[in-house]
């Protein structure tokens, strides 16, 4: 049996994207167990690997060998050797009771209850602070990790006491920026992490008197951890979407992009909307965040505020794992990753359109990296012509453009989509135990975004493109692709092309999935984890450079655009003036033969013969787009 539960990918991007968003809404897996709970106490570190660690403290300097995206950064932190691929203290942790308490429950309206931390993570041992805001006379607060946890996804670890319900201030509005920020509010509760949060990801449910219910999300950081596997929490993907107060990065009210923020604050709950307030990470981070922990696999969590703030952490692992949605980077977070692949590490991207909004992180009153800068248009950039390398323009554009591509090996193009991924090299490694073969699909895998290989910009020289598959995106011909290089530094990237990837997996559930969850899915992700977490994987898997064959020559052969259909003719009083009408009317409204787009050299489905050139390169997301239109 499946239950639905209305949250997911993107919630607040607009009317297109809500269908998506609701769709791919996680479909949990319900078994009767006893809801029982076991708080442990543990050691602050409990995923090392004790025998394969070496620590020190050192100062160490993170540079990137780009000049486009040169950051450095110098902090105390420690260097660790990665530790193996299997975790008995992940196992033991899933083999606690799970529950399915953590879920959202009854009816449910805005403004019932709602509330944020000081914070995006903390460590074991530490304080943060909530600021939480009702009209009910009490409510309390539940902590639950989110893991397997026999299917049920996730554990109760701690419960407070009753508390007074507060009705806090309106926020504050900086009408400069068209900023909503809420550090005018007064701590609510002071939350201990003490020893018995084992690290990971957590939903702090917030249940008032009055029956409503909403989440604080917050990463659990381990900050000595060496496990191979650091799974990263997109936080500045889930505050560029957040519209509470009614501005995000993408539109102001009534979905008015003229009108959206150019800054928005951590410092304000994520809308109701947006996953019960829990961003985005019900419906793109814990179906992946469950199957690693279903695995036993050695695995930590961060997010990507906590890797602005430490970038030498990516050495301490095998792979960093970037899930279905991780558009927004600042130049120490992209550096970050590159340096490690530069390091011998790898990263695997399991979504689609990351990389692609330049931020810069700036503090608020309640603390460092607060508040998200993002202009777009660089002329509106105070540091334009100053700093180009910190304006907040899109990464492959002007005024220092550094398409992502160059560390992903594909790149952004088009949305919405809702179309099957198809394979085309089904020799590879990853797809070993999947039974695909060429031509196979997997109905609705790709969409809404997508990433397609581009030769023009920069990229790997040795990029194997694994699936190759037609789609059309606003009536025209692209291709989604999902792609792997090896490092010559030993590491790997592997990338999916599509947003929907997580929704698919084991956790996950959304509509319009065949099959699901997908047992290819889960074996291709399960393969990869593998491959990366043992280290060294260009060694042992040296990628297969036919990028350019594949874009020049494409295996399954492209869409063609749907032509417009037809008027139907007027009617008219004789014969003769029905045809001259007819003829007039159907020679000035058929659609131009050719199209803006590179499209097939036939419109049949036979394999093109002609060169394709690249297709426009969307630079919106359908939040940008009518409200009107639909997926």
């Amino acid at each position: 049996m499946t239950k639905w539960l209305k949250s997911g990918a993107h919630a607040k991007r607009s009317g297109r994207r809500s269908t998506i968003v609701l769709a791919s809404s996680l479909a949990l897996i319900l078994i009767l167990i006893s809801s029982a709970t076991l708080e442990l106490t543990r050691s602050p570190s409990p995923n090392k690997n004790v025998s394969s660690k070496v620590t020190t403290s050192s100062s160490t300097t993170s540079t990137t060998t780009s000049s486009r995206i040169s950051t450095t950064t110098t902090t105390s932190f420690p260097t660790l050797t990665p530790g193996g691929i299997y975790s008995s203290q992940i196992r033991a942790e899933n083999n606690l009771p799970g529950t399915s308490q953590w879920r959202i429950t009854g009816i449910q309206s805005p403004g019932m209850i709602s509330g944020f931390a000081q914070s995006t993570y903390a460590t074991p041992g530490t304080t943060v602070s909530l600021y939480i805001s009702t009209p009910a006379a009490s409510y309390k607060i539940q902590a639950f990790r989110m893991g397997w946890y026999q299917g049920l996804l996730g554990r109760l670890v701690w419960t407070s006491p009753t508390l007074v319900g507060v009705s806090q201030p309106s926020c504050l509005f900086l009408a400069s920026s068209n900023t909503t920020e809420c550090s005018n509010w007064s701590a609510s509760y002071k939350l201990t992490v003490t020893n018995s949060f084992f690290p990971g990801d957590y939903l702090l449910k917030l249940t008032a008197s009055n029956g409503g219910q909403e989440y604080i999300p917050l990463t659990v950081v381990d900050p000595s951890s060496n496990a191979a596997i650091a799974v990263m929490n997109a936080v500045t993907d889930w505050q560029a979407y957040n519209n509470y107060g009614g501005y995000s990065l993408y539109h102001g009210p009534a979905a008015n992009y003229a009108t959206r923020a150019t800054k928005v604050s951590f410092d304000r709950p994520y809308d109701f909307g947006f996953g019960f307030g829990s961003g985005d990470f019900l419906g793109n981070e814990l179906p992946l965040v469950a199957l690693v922990e279903k695995l036993g696999l050695n695995v930590t969590y961060i997010n990507s505020i906590y890797l602005n703030e430490h970038p030498q952490l990516v050495n301490n692992h095998e792979v960093v794992v970037s899930l279905g949605h991780d558009e927004y980077y600042s130049p120490t977070m992209r550096a970050a990753l590159q340096n490690g692949v530069n390091s011998g590490k790898s990263v695997m991207f399991l979504g689609a359109n990351a990389i692609f909004r330049r931020i810069r992180l700036d503090p608020s009153a309640l603390g460092p990296d607060r508040i998200e800068v993002n202009y777009r248009d660089p002329y509106l950039d105070p540091l334009f012509g100053k700093n180009n390398a910190a304006v907040t323009a899109n990464w492959p554009s002007f005024p220092d453009a550094a398409p992502e591509s160059s560390l992903i090996g594909i790149q952004y193009q088009c949305n919405p989509v809702n179309a099957p991924m198809r394979i085309t090299d089904p020799t590879s490694w990853v797809f070993a135990g999947t039974g695909l073969g060429f031509g196979s699909a997997i109905p609705h895998l790709i969409g809404s975004e997508f990433d397609q290989f581009i030769p023009f910009d920069p990229h790997p020289a040795n990029l194997e493109i694994l699936a190759h598959s037609p789609v059309l995106c606003r009536n025209r011909p692209y291709f989604s692709d999902m792609s792997y290089y090896s490092a010559p530094s030993g590491g790997g990237v592997f990338a999916t092309g599509t947003n929907y990837w997580v929704a698919s997996l084991t956790a996950g559930c959304p509509p319009f999935v065949g099959l699901c969850p997908d047992p290819a899915t889960d074996q291709i992700t399960e393969n990869v984890l593998l491959a990366f977490a043992a280290g060294g994987v260009a060694y042992k898997h040296p990628s297969n450079a036919n990028a350019l064959s594949v874009y020049y020559h494409p295996p399954i052969p492209p869409l063609a655009p749907v032509a417009a259909p037809r008027p139907t003719a007027l009617p008219t009083t004789t014969s003769s003036t029905t045809t001259s009408t007819t003829s007039s009317t159907t020679t000035s409204t058929t659609p131009p033969t050719t199209t803006s787009a590179p499209v097939s050299s036939t419109t049949s489905s036979s394999t093109s013969t002609s060169t394709p050139t690249s297709p426009p390169r969307s630079t919106t997301t359908s939040s940008e787009l009518s409200s009107t239109s639909t997926s």
